[in-house]
């Protein structure tokens, strides 16, 4: 028989059902219809506090009025869009907003170039519909559709990567809120408490240039990259502790001062200029974001626990920060080995260790 931690990743409200079922059990303010608890404890569930005995974690580190926002956005009848650079926690928010307010984060349309119409209406199911003709039984539901069905909400993950014609199937289910079904000769209209969370990376922003019509149809919401290197270090550390116990990784949690390493290297290659502003520097071809030091940090460990003694040494590290910042040979490359030698190299006897560890992998 299978337990919850047979699976590799758990959506939002089983990881943190202890904190939700807090909340809802001490809810003292007013629940918007189809919601589990009131726009402040969904707030509070956000951006951490305590409730009773509960000690409620921080999801999202940041400005918590744009979370405010995003919250009273999904209190109206309009969707949510939330907008940033990769690695700006969007996705990690909008799972999060969704297992709050409903506790159902798993409606969710992944886009891509291949992502299609009938993904976000309905489609069917062919052998059904040949044998027995159109039926509810032989419909297919895309996860808006069920959502709009339920009065909960639905996922929208990487609108700009879907075609023209795919994300202007949204405008009409934004703006009427109702989904026609002519093969049945029927119309779901949505029930109170459906609203939509889309995300959209700028990086992708000339890929499939959102129309003015659906942007109008979404209260946009930009989360920026963390304002100072202290919060980048906190958001990397409680993401890398929570990642490291979910996969049961044999390692030592990497220390503040390594942590401090990897943002600094990365917050300097991702701007073009060293932390103090005097010095300018190439940029990588990589993004270089919050959650690829996440990631990093999380493959020095495992490194460290498969093939090491549990503790990421300066070799694991570096091999880490290889795969990270070399992603286009020739050009990251040339950058990272100025890195190197222009800015870690001349950082005193502390870097010493990492630095010839990189460059071994970097000749």
């Amino acid at each position: 028989m299978s337990t919850t931690t047979d699976f590799q990743r758990l959506p939002a409200e089983q990881l943190f059902q202890k904190e939700i079922d807090a909340l809802i059990a001490a809810e003292k303010d007013p629940i918007p219809e189809g919601w589990k608890m009131s726009p402040r404890s969904v707030l509070t569930y956000i951006t951490g506090g305590k409730v009773g005995n509960t000690e409620i974690t921080p999801k999202y580190m940041g400005n918590d009025r744009l979370v405010e926002i995003a919250i009273a956005t999904l209190v109206t009848d309009r969707a949510l869009l939330l907008i940033g650079e990769p690695g700006t926690a969007k996705s990690w928010l909008s799972e999060h907003l969704a297992a709050a307010i409903n506790g159902d984060s798993t409606k969710v349309v992944q886009g891509t170039a291949g992502t299609t119409e009938e993904q976000v209406r309905y489609s069917w199911n062919y052998a059904m519909l040949i044998a027995n003709g159109p039926s509810k039984e032989a419909m297919i539901k895309s996860p808006v559709y069920r959502a709009m069905e339920s009065g909960t909400i639905a996922r929208f993950e990487e609108i700009s990567r879907c075609a023209s014609e795919v994300q202007d199937a949204l405008i009409s289910i934004l703006s009427e809120k109702r989904v026609s079904v002519p093969e049945l000769a029927y119309e779901l209209p949505a029930k109170k408490g459906f609203s939509i969370i889309a995300t959209a990376n700028t990086r992708d922003k000339g890929v499939n240039e959102m129309s003015a019509a659906l942007k109008r149809r979404f209260n946009i919401v930009v989360l920026p990259t963390p304002s100072d290197i202290e919060t980048e270090i906190d958001i990397v550390r409680t993401r890398v502790k929570q990642l490291s116990d979910n996969i049961s990784l044999r390692a030592e949690m990497p220390s503040k001062e390594v942590v401090k390493d990897v943002v600094t290297i990365f917050r300097e290659l991702r701007t073009g200029m060293t932390l103090d502003g005097t010095q300018k520097l190439k940029s990588t071809s990589g993004v270089l974001s919050t959650a690829e030091a996440i990631s990093l940090l999380t493959n020095g460990m495992a490194l460290a626990a498969s093939f090491g003694n549990g503790t990421m040494s300066e070799y694991d590290l570096a091999a880490a920060l290889q795969g990270a910042v070399v992603k286009d040979e020739e050009k990251d490359k040339i950058a990272w080995k100025e890195y190197l030698e222009n800015i870690m190299k001349k950082r005193g006897s502390k870097y010493y260790g990492l630095y010839n560890a990189c460059k071994e992998l970097n000749p």
